[in-house]
């Protein structure tokens, strides 16, 4: 019977989902040492200083308990006659100035671990974030015609502050916890193994319930995130012009507010229950703690009396026990801090490794005739030019739209066989009814999508042989719909050129009949 349970626990191990599970991870892993090696020196430091407080916080128990000791054999002298040794007065006083050295010291490694941390933490969400704001702004139109945006400003907040406490806090826990509960355990042993193995009972009393929490506390973290998101999508929607203006029209007002109220309503049920929780666990925390203690003096206070341990021995292993217990407490909510960090992280990759389905190729050039200065005479030629909108499931992800699977329809095919052929200095219209093609031509010469069959030439050059940047700044395009940016006039006009003069503006402002 156990070997059949055995056999099974191994394949259910090591089944090709449970695999591929582990080599994703194992993927994820390479993918965030990738990140972290820029950060390798100020990481090596941090995780020796995070060595080195650990080794500080065993130090002062037992240099505590050395004072208790000279302290009782000072008194037990001076209780049978005069003639006591001054000289432990004085050891006792530079065991104290050492305690007080010993606390300065980890107060000021504290800092610099805090420093590391910090530097370490705000590095990795500027590297992030600076990765996932320029891989989307390579993404093609029909990316951002389907993704929230809420969802993805998300993936720029939520996911990578959440990536960034694997660095900055779970790093440096499971080190200097591991450490410091390796030495504590080690030292309590070498000091009394009877009162250590006592202090241990209470231990599964307090680990297990402490995973379980763990784990709820992980989940109502993430129903939170998820609530906050949708919305923040709402509010990103609503709160624009376009998005006010059809809840005004439709009459909508009070239903999106039922929306909204609902879910900061959620949110505020989830925070009051994980205040409750973390509250609980505290308390909890706090009294098994001292249950231990109890143990620690009761045992450890029989063992002094019958001489079979020292009074500082006592106060030594007192003061290890309550170092002890937060260590252990880290350490049993590691396994989820780690995973939940795991997550933001392979959320951030996931929009990293959405390929771009329009971007430049290693040999592509500028549009010829673009190095010079001034207007560029260019010719526009379409060749049996077919053209279909790419499906949902290859230019999105299913977490950025709020559905289950993406919809794989579309890619029919909207421009059949298009040949046009503009030379420099026409003027040419299209005209046709809504959803006729003419906006996609106008696209299509942009290079905002590529053709799924023929050419689009530029200066008799494919657009796709040519650089996305020469292109934009050859051809100008004025869309249907006008936005503006937050920010001046000014700002928003000098868009395309940042160097532009006021006095060019004012010109341009002037041809558009705007100056006034």
């Amino acid at each position: 019977m156990e070997s059949v349970a055995w056999d099974m626990m191994y394949k259910s191990s090591n089944s090709p989902s449970e695999r591929r599970l582990r080599g994703d991870r194992m993927a994820t892993l390479r993918r965030i040492g990738g990140f972290a090696r820029p950060h390798r020196r100020r990481i090596a430091a941090f995780l020796v200083l995070s060595v080195f407080t650990a080794v500080l916080t065993v130090v002062t128990p037992l240099v505590a308990g050395r004072v208790v000791n000279l302290i009782t054999a000072g008194a037990g002298s001076a209780a049978s006659g005069p003639n006591h040794n001054g000289g432990d007065g004085s050891t006792i006083v530079g065991l104290a100035m050492l305690i007080a050295f010993i606390a300065v010291v980890e107060a000021a490694v504290g800092v610099v671990v805090r420093w590391l941390s910090a530097n370490i933490g705000e590095g990795l969400i500027l590297d992030l974030r600076r990765a996932v704001f320029d891989h989307v702004q390579r993404m093609p139109v029909a990316f951002f015609t389907r993704t929230r945006t809420g969802a993805l400003v998300s993936r720029l907040n939520n996911d990578v502050i959440g990536a960034q406490r694997a660095f900055s806090d779970t790093l440096s826990g499971v080190v200097s916890n591991a450490v410091t509960l390796a030495l504590t355990l080690g030292v309590m042993i070498a000091i009394s193994w009877q009162v250590t193995l006592l202090a241990l009972i209470l231990l599964p009393i307090f680990v297990i319930p402490a995973r379980a929490m763990g784990g709820r506390m992980a989940a109502l973290s993430r129903e939170a995130a998820e609530h906050n998101a949708r919305m923040s999508t709402q509010m990103t929607e609503r709160f624009s012009a376009p998005g006010a203006t059809l809840v005004k029209l439709f009459g909508r007002p009070e239903i999106e507010s039922a929306e909204f109220s609902g879910r900061a309503d959620r949110v505020r049920d989830i925070g009051v229950r994980r205040a409750m929780l973390q509250a609980a666990f505290m308390t909890a925390l706090t009294l098994v703690s001292a249950l231990a203690l109890a143990l620690v003096y009761g045992l450890g206070g029989w063992l002094a009396v019958h001489q079979h341990l020292s009074a500082g021995a006592v106060v030594s292993l007192a003061l290890l026990l309550t170092r002890m217990y937060a260590p252990l407490t880290a350490l049993a909510n590691a396994r989820v801090e780690i995973m939940s960090a795991l997550v933001s992280f392979e959320r951030v990759f996931e929009v990293l490794d959405l390929e771009p389905l329009v971007a430049d190729r290693p040999d592509a050039i500028d549009v010829p005739g673009a190095e010079l200065s001034g207007v560029v005479p260019t010719s526009v030629r379409l060749s049996d030019v077919s053209f279909g909108y790419p499906s949902a499931d290859k230019v999105s992800l299913a977490s950025l739209e709020e559905v289950a699977q993406l919809d794989n329809r579309g890619g029919e095919t909207i421009l059949h066989h298009i040949d046009l052929d503009v030379a420099p200095g026409r003027m040419l219209a299209l005209v046709g009814s809504s959803g006729a093609g003419k906006s996609t031509i106008a696209g299509l010469v942009t290079r905002l999508y590529d053709v799924d069959s023929g050419s689009v030439q530029l200066n008799g050059v494919d657009v796709r042989d040519l650089r996305l940047d020469s292109v934009h700044r050859t051809v100008g395009l004025v869309t249907q719909d006008g936005h503006l940016f937050h920010d001046s006039i000014r700002a928003n006009l000098a868009l395309a050129q940042p160097d532009v003069t006021d006095d060019e503006i004012w010109a341009a402002l002037r041809r558009a009949r705007l100056a006034e």
